[in-house]
């Protein structure tokens, strides 16, 4: 079947395009040929999102996928009871929704913005011409989603063979990289996106074990928490309660 061409008329009236965004090369989209790229430009729609604001919800049907240009976007899911379970965090370069598209299927989870966000949405349409035309596209959502399942497998086998201390102190460190500020002493402060509440669910706790385990730490020194404000004052005995796991 011969492949339609592309309509590469591109749209100059949005914010920068594809072609300068600083994600490409670490996304999907690094295969697009310069034809499919322009094409893509001219389809993707741009949007900034405000802290707090749906991007879209549970339940909702997937009529596209979304591209986190800037910033954070949490991944929540009620659970039976209608309380809202933060599953992950999607940072700049993240696609959005591709696990829907894929499986034709409503959106499993919900998308929301943590901070301030500008995230891309190319419809369906859009999409499945260009995966039509460029087999190494689909090759490339393949491996996501394989490397996505990797993710998920390793979170469960950390929660059913890890502490909830250790989870905690693990979560801590992963967070220091992109929201800490080390100092000359050793020690360490964050200021945290994410509520008590989203902490808990990221390693899977209730609120009430998630307060009673911060009090744990402020009694033993290893971090104080001021509203989202951590202090860690000596980085080491952080880590060590990472060590001290892989070491039992």
């Amino acid at each position: 079947m011969t492949q339609a061409p592309l309509d590469t008329e591109p749209d100059d009236s949005g914010p920068p395009t594809c072609f300068s965004c600083p994600n490409r090369e670490r996304t999907e989209w690094c295969v697009l040929t310069e034809a499919e790229t322009k094409f893509l430009v001219g389809r993707k729609k741009s949007r900034r999102y405000l802290p707090g604001e749906t991007i879209y919800r549970q339940g909702d049907p997937c009529n596209g996928i979304y591209c986190v240009e800037s910033d954070m976007v949490g991944i929540r899911r009620n659970d039976p009871d209608g309380n809202s379970i933060l599953l992950g965090i999607a940072y700049e370069g993240t696609i959005l929704g591709y696990r829907s598209y894929l499986a034709d299927e409503e959106h499993r989870c919900s998308a929301e913005a943590l901070k301030a966000c500008t995230l891309c949405f190319i419809d369906a349409a859009t999409l499945r011409q260009l995966l039509q035309g460029n087999p190494d596209l689909g090759l490339q959502f393949l491996k996501r989603t394989a490397r996505a399942l990797g993710q998920a497998e390793d979170k469960f086998f950390q929660s059913v063979t890890l502490t909830i201390r250790t989870r905690f102190a693990h979560l801590l460190l992963v967070m220091k990289d992109r929201y800490g500020q080390e100092h000359d002493d050793g020690g360490l402060v964050m200021e945290l996106p994410l509520s008590r509440q989203d902490l808990a669910s990221m390693i899977g706790v209730r609120p009430e074990s998630m307060s009673r385990l911060i009090r744990r730490f402020e009694d033993e020194g290893i971090a104080f928490f001021s509203g989202r404000r951590v202090h860690v004052p000596r980085l080491h005995i952080l880590m060590d309660e990472i060590q001290s796991a892989d070491l039992a």
